[in-house]
């Protein structure tokens, strides 16, 4: 670390005055998304001290890693130079399906009557189910994005409005109505929104969805990094004729990303359907809109072939930390939709002043 800040301080020495006013100018507008964001945060803490206060830092904590699966996922989209519109559809059925398989036997407005009883095996088999759900809708993405070179938002608005579809004609089944689907199982919740760490002193704990997030970062920093389809996915979005040539199927990493990405929506689904209990048809709704700027602030470029995991965590939780700070400082909800839209176009903007930079 000291030798990064020794050498950077040697290659400012070197420029001349012009340079110089031209590396802070350029320093300032690269990271004036970020410089901010600090700058709000600051004044929310000042303007209202709750915000640096243990049950907010949990409540911002647990907010992020609900959002972590899917900012996951579509990370490797953009990476790709696409997206994925589905996402939140695809989210919004798998919770749907988690909480229909996991009602209490005991309710009184059952989807599925006929189902194993809420035990640990089932819960888990349910978990598998819903992350192939999601795997397989995300296959059928990737196989139309990389058979018949259509571009990955046409694609996925016409997932998501399938899928959508789907979710409408689900919340049907048995009578229902479209009414929301409640009453989850009680061991259903513990195993997944149940507390794993609590602090007494501070009144505050921390659920088990916590600590499964940061395992799924683990896992897929290890994917992304250690793994020959990371370095494919990463060569793909770089340049994908130049990988062709160089050996790299093309069709079979484009299809695998997105595959994996609809898998982490499934998990990401059967979270909700724990964390909040009821599930409507809304669920999920815009969720993608989320996941692409949190990717896009922790730098991963629509450009291709540019991002990393720690980037995707740590844009995960300042948009966490923007959206409880907006409801702290009593900004109208509303609004909120506007604050998020200029955010994302910010931080496309800067991306791409970057790589005309580098051009």
């Amino acid at each position: 670390m000291n030798g990064y800040f020794k050498r950077k301080a040697e290659e400012y020495r070197a420029l001349d005055g012009a340079d110089r006013r031209r590396y802070w100018t350029d320093g300032l507008l690269n990271n004036a998304l970020y410089i901010l964001m600090a700058v709000f945060i600051i004044f929310t803490a000042v303007v209202n001290r709750n915000f640096l206060s243990a049950s907010s830092i949990s409540n911002i904590v647990t907010l992020a890693a609900a959002s972590l699966p899917m900012a996951l996922g579509i990370g490797g989209c953009i990476v790709l130079t696409g997206t994925d519109l589905s996402g939140g559809r695809v989210f919004g059925l798998t919770a749907a399906m988690a909480a229909a398989f996991l009602q209490n036997r005991a309710a009184t407005k059952l989807i599925f009557e006929h189902l194993p009883n809420t035990s640990g095996g089932w819960i888990l088999a349910v978990l598998l189910i819903v992350m192939l759900v999601g795997a397989a809708i995300g296959l059928v993405n990737g196989f139309f994005v990389a058979k018949f070179s259509l571009h990955p938002f046409i694609v996925t608005l016409a997932t998501q409005l399938i899928t959508y579809g789907v979710i409408l004609m689900f919340f049907q089944i048995n009578g229902n109505g479209g009414g929301p689907i409640s009453n989850v199982a009680q061991q259903f919740k513990d195993m997944v929104s149940g507390p794993a760490i609590r602090i007494a002193s501070k009144n505050v704990s921390i659920p088990w969805y916590v600590v499964y997030a940061f395992i799924l970062v683990g896992v897929m920093w290890f994917v992304w990094n250690k793994t020959t389809f990371g370095k494919n996915m990463f060569a793909v979005g770089s340049n994908a004729e130049a990988a062709r040539v160089s050996g790299v199927n093309v069709f079979k990493t484009t299809v695998l990303v997105h595959t994996l990405a609809g898998a982490l929506y499934g998990f990401a689904g059967y979270v909700e359907a724990a964390r909040l209990g009821s599930i409507t048809a809304a669920t999920g709704l815009n969720n993608e809109c989320d996941a692409i700027a949190a990717c896009v602030i922790g730098g991963v470029s629509f450009v291709g072939g540019t991002g990393n995991i720690g980037g995707i965590v740590v844009g995960v939780f300042v948009l966490r930390i923007i959206f409880v700070a907006l409801n702290m400082l009593g900004i109208n909800p509303n609004l909120q939709f506007i604050i998020k839209g200029g955010i994302i176009l910010a931080a496309c903007s800067l991306d791409m002043r970057k790589y005309l930079a580098r051009k």
